[in-house]
């Protein structure tokens, strides 16, 4: 019922071919075709020039990591503050 069978995918071929076409559609997918190509050339273009830009002794050296100290330490005493005379008291 949700799905679409071979025959609702070639119905659905021929109604976008009548609206646009034999030639346009032709054409339309052609033009991804180059899309992809180029997409493609790109990307290998990009893969080869990486390693021209980065030489070893250009790449970024990162210092050894120091591990992390995660020992609990002794809690600080609490320091209670001394109790505060009230102004009642100052007056007598």
């Amino acid at each position: 019922m949700g799905g679409f069978s071979l025959w609702h995918i070639l119905i659905f071929a021929v109604i976008v071919l009548l609206l646009f076409g034999g030639n346009r559609f032709s054409n339309m997918m052609g033009d991804v075709a180059k899309g992809l190509k180029s997409f493609k050339k790109g990307m290998s273009d990009e893969d080869e020039a990486k390693p021209e830009q980065q030489r070893p002794e250009q790449q970024r050296q990162i210092p050894p990591q120091q591990p992390i100290d995660i020992t609990p330490r002794p809690a600080d005493p609490v320091v209670t503050p001394p109790a505060s005379s009230t102004p009642d008291d100052q007056s007598r």
